[in-house]
């Protein structure tokens, strides 16, 4: 198991929260985010490191997007 590295496209908040809004695959095809169940501080059990974790509804399919200091990734 391991990282798959994403682009988003997020929306800041007046409070200075980053909303993920839309997830870019590496070949262009771009998902939405239908929803944000959960953002909390986390480990990624399955890729190893620690950001805070987004677990949210894209497609219909319940993700974990993970934001470190500098990048967004995905378990795999």
């Amino acid at each position: 198991m391991g990282k798959k590295f994403v682009s988003i496209v997020a929306q800041f908040t007046e409070e200075g929260k980053v909303i993920p809004m839309t997830l870019i695959w590496e070949d262009g095809r771009k998902f939405s985010v239908d929803r944000i169940a959960d953002i909390r501080k986390a480990a990624s059990l399955k890729a190893g490191g620690v950001g805070l974790r987004y677990d949210c509804l894209i497609h219909g399919k319940q993700v974990y997007l993970y934001k470190d200091e500098d990048s967004w990734f995905m378990e795999i």
